[in-house]
């Protein structure tokens, strides 16, 4: 449907390496005026009117969606996933499919992205913008030297140098002549970023830059955002993470359903939101308020589906201040409600004062009894990876516990040993040394940060759970009931057992591979970063789900994240890692409240400061 993001870089950079060639107008429904000779200096930089794309099948992505990013702005695309903020990037970039329907206009720099022909979309492409991509190794040739990469948008190697040190790359004539897989992900991530500023474009488009960082280098990354801004260049940021939008963007444009729903300054929005769905993703949000061992806060149902459009507000649905008569009838527009903000909500001057209204919606049972029985000891366990004088040894000598019912969190920043140190405790990975047992009960069970990628795509749910439980040596008759009753733990219908993986959401994929994990309850559930690419309101259905199973099932839990917000919710006791060894545990709240290591520190430090600043003008009245 969309291209991937490595064939849309690779458009990108050819752009700007090889001559306009001329081709036939891609097949886009709509006419545009011939493209402006040189931008209006005092215009914006991107200019968006009464946008709708759709695609074969359907799926209507945006639905009249207007939107102008100012010479010198930051602005931050935030929504859950569907929402559009791709869609809405890609257009922008003149990188949609040749397959999608358009009609309104995305104007880089007086050039509509998506009316013109190719080669005039590619020469306004090489001329006035740039891209970062969420993964920059599907983006990177891993053939080809860095330095050769960033040339070719650059113009020469001497100017490549200069831009991998104004990316903050250390040593950038060495780093020249490495290829991707010898940098680390924060630095070939600043690749990427070194080649989207080259020629300093009016616009650089980041898609979710920071989402597969870890914390530490995540904050490197914004930081460098951050330093980059300025008269030269505009950026559009997309992000699900209100704290990192936070961090970089002026403004903030929140989408729903393939419209928007708000716009206004980052402060006002984020501390004074106008519509009853930002408000709900500050509620969802985990944070350092976020109440221990109590559910989070969590909308109800499911994300709109894109290919049957709402009559009326596509958030009606959901939202608990939604009126039959006007919400699912009436399409909102987009009004001002001050001289800075606006909003798309009928009842906006009704409920101004009360959109923050959101309230857990499910209860926990009380948290299993600690005992000193173990239901995983590690001692003395090393592993070590390659040979020779490239052996790496990613855990040294390191002694865990983890006891029935409690959940230890092990945090660190990537390369420290901490997903190793998972896949050895539920028996993926043998240790070069050390021993490790197991306690009474089920073989553990490992679920994994990417659901989707670990659900065998041609068999449906209900398939793959009965798999399963025929392996468990359960009689015929027992396992329909089981599925359905484990689907019911997790809050998914009876339907859900004959879909396939691609047929449904992210969340109901991440709910499944819970499901398949705890039909049979396992003495120790593993998870390895089940929330990290996840959006705000989704984590909290996750943790949420976490929490209760964990309560309910009596298992133990051994939880790998660098999200400490999420540590801090989950978890009993906290193990911090770093170079293959561990460097401070002990009880959660009193590590994160008075840590003692530097690593331990670093990780605190590099957490976006949400709550600092108030809302100090465009406050809804």
């Amino acid at each position: 449907m969309l291209r991937p993001p490595a064939l849309a870089l690779a458009a990108t950079l050819a752009s700007r390496a090889e001559p306009a060639l001329t081709v036939p107008v891609r097949g886009i429904t709509r006419t545009a005026p011939p493209p402006a000779a040189e931008p209006d200096p005092t215009g914006p930089v991107l200019d968006v009117r009464d946008l709708h794309i759709s695609f074969p099948g359907g799926v209507h992505a945006l639905r009249g969606v207007d939107l102008s990013v100012e010479r010198g702005e930051v602005v931050g695309l935030v929504g859950e996933s569907g929402s559009g903020k791709t869609v809405l990037g890609l257009a922008a970039l003149g990188l949609l499919s040749p397959k999608a329907i358009v009609t309104g206009s995305a104007s880089l720099a007086g050039v509509d992205m998506v009316g013109v022909d190719d080669a005039t979309r590619r020469e306004a492409r090489r001329r006035h913008a740039g891209a970062v991509f969420q993964d920059p190794m599907t983006s990177l040739n891993p053939t080809m030297r860095v330095g050769r990469q960033v040339a070719e948008a650059a113009g020469s190697l001497e100017a490549a140098i200069d831009l991998l040190d104004r990316a903050g790359i250390p040593d950038p004539k060495r780093r020249v002549r490495q290829y991707p897989h010898e940098l680390s992900g924060g630095l070939r991530q600043r690749v990427m970023i070194a080649m989207a500023i080259a020629g300093d474009p009016d616009l650089v488009v980041a898609d979710e830059p920071t989402t597969a960082l870890d914390v530490t280098v995540q904050a490197q990354i914004l930081r460098l955002f951050r330093e980059l801004r300025g008269a030269a260049s505009s950026f559009v940021f997309v992000t699900h993470d209100l704290a990192v939008a936070r961090e970089v963007a002026d403004r903030i444009v929140v989408l729903y359903g393939g419209r928007v729903a708000e716009v206004g300054p980052t402060d006002a929005v984020l501390h004074a939101p106008a519509h009853p769905y930002t408000a709900a993703l500050l509620v969802a949000r985990l944070g350092a308020h976020s109440r221990v061992g109590e559910p989070l806060p969590t909308l109800v149902g499911e994300p709109p589906d894109p290919r049957r459009p709402a009559e009326g507000c596509a958030f009606a649905a959901r939202c608990a201040h939604a009126e039959p008569t006007t919400c699912t009838t009436e399409l909102p527009e987009v009004e001002a409600v001050s001289t800075s903000r606006a909003v798309a909500c009928v009842r906006r001057t009704e409920i101004a004062a009360h959109v923050t209204e959101l309230r857990a919606v499910e209860t926990w049972p009380p948290e299993p009894p600690l005992t000193s029985e173990l239901a995983v000891q590690m001692r003395g366990v090393t592993k070590g990876f390659g040979w020779g004088k490239a052996r790496r040894v990613a855990v040294d000598a390191l002694d865990l516990d983890v006891r029935k019912g409690s959940c230890v969190a092990l945090v660190g920043e990537s390369g420290c040993g901490k997903t190793t140190t998972l896949r050895m405790a539920v028996g993926l990975e043998r240790p070069d040394s050390g021993r490790i047992e197991h306690g009474h009960g089920n073989p553990p069970q490992l679920v994994f940060q990417e659901a989707g990628a670990s659900l065998t795509p041609w068999l449906r749910v209900g398939d793959l759970m009965q798999e399963r439980l025929r392996n468990a040596g359960l009689p015929a008759k027992e396992r329909d009931a089981r599925v359905r009753d484990t689907l019911a733990l997790v809050g998914l219908p009876d339907a859900v057992a004959n879909a396939r993986a691609g047929e449904l959401s992210g969340g109901q994929r991440q709910r499944v591979a819970l499901a398949r994990a705890v039909l049979i309850p396992p003495s120790l559930l593993a998870c390895d970063e089940p929330i990290s690419a996840l959006d705000v309101s989704l984590a909290a259905v996750v943790l949420n789900l976490l929490g209760r199973l964990r309560r309910e099932l009596g298992m133990a839990m051994l939880f790998v994240t660098h999200d400490l917000g999420a540590a801090r919710f989950v978890s009993d006791e906290t193990v911090v890692m770093s170079g293959g060894v561990v460097v401070e545990r002990g009880v959660t709240q009193e590590v994160l409240a008075a840590p003692q290591h530097d690593a331990t520190k670093e990780l605190l430090a590099a957490v976006p400061d949400f709550d600092a600043g108030t809302a100090t003008e465009g406050t809804p009245s």
